[in-house]
């Protein structure tokens, strides 16, 4: 646990310099475009699909029971809880893709300037693992969209899949300049259960308003200095 606070203060410092400053808008606000424009474009077609699949669901009986405006509040929300995620996924992958080198690069000269880079990892890894894991989050997003409508337990999901794509999205980026591929097999192992609550913790941000918009280089930020910590606690343990 200290680990993992040591690197939500870390990466809070570091946020606050002004190489960072200038990350923190972009990746959000065109994710939010993008976005935005879609369900401009396609909201009449994406609430029609819903309005059939809601009536053949189990819920369709207790919707199309109550008052009209009940339904339609359901396919806002269902479309509103989709445009959401979709929105944080692809400034996540977004800042993966092109703006971690610079972010790594950035800690690791003012915390790990000593910190050996062996180059275990390379630009098509990257991609790979983003795409990875931001297609198996949206899915088990999708397919517990129906959670929110029948349980109490709903607000849990996010939190979870939030925590699996933190870590995965960024566990690799952060160390893809620094470790070998056995070294990052040793980190990401040993320090599985703090990857998985520091992608929880952070996942939380993601519902507080205004946070959320600047959120995605603080995550980064907080993987690095916990994956290149753990990195150089593995090296100095290997020492003889």
């Amino acid at each position: 646990m200290l680990d993992v606070l040591t690197a939500l203060k870390g990466a809070l410092i570091s946020l606050f310099h002004p190489r960072m400053l200038l990350l923190m808008v972009w990746p959000m606000a065109v994710a939010l475009l993008l976005w935005g424009g879609l369900a401009v474009v396609y909201w009449g077609d994406w609430a029609a699909f819903l309005s059939q699949w809601l009536a053949h669901s189990d819920a369709g009986p207790y919707l199309n029971g109550g008052a009209s405006w009940v339904a339609g509040s359901a396919i806002f929300l269902l479309i509103l809880l989709a445009l959401l995620p979709l929105a944080y996924a692809t400034a996540l992958l977004l800042l993966s893709l092109f703006a971690m080198p610079a972010m790594v690069s950035h800690v690791a000269s003012r915390a790990f300037p000593d910190l050996e880079q062996k180059h275990g990892g390379s630009n098509l890894g990257s991609a790979w693992n983003g795409l990875v894991a931001t297609t198996i989050f949206l899915g088990v997003w999708m397919l517990t969209l129906p959670l929110w409508l029948v349980s109490l337990l709903a607000p849990v999901v996010p939190v979870l899949l939030g925590a699996y794509l933190n870590q995965r999205l960024f566990r690799y980026d952060a160390l893809a300049e620094h470790a070998s591929r056995e070294e990052f097999e040793s980190v990401t192992e040993r320090a599985a259960g703090r990857l998985y609550l520091l992608g929880a913790i952070l996942a939380l941000v993601q519902f507080v308003p205004v946070l959320n918009f600047f959120s995605p280089v603080y995550v980064g930020l907080a993987f690095i200095h916990l994956c290149l910590a753990e990195l150089a606690k593995l090296r100095r343990e290997a020492q003889p």
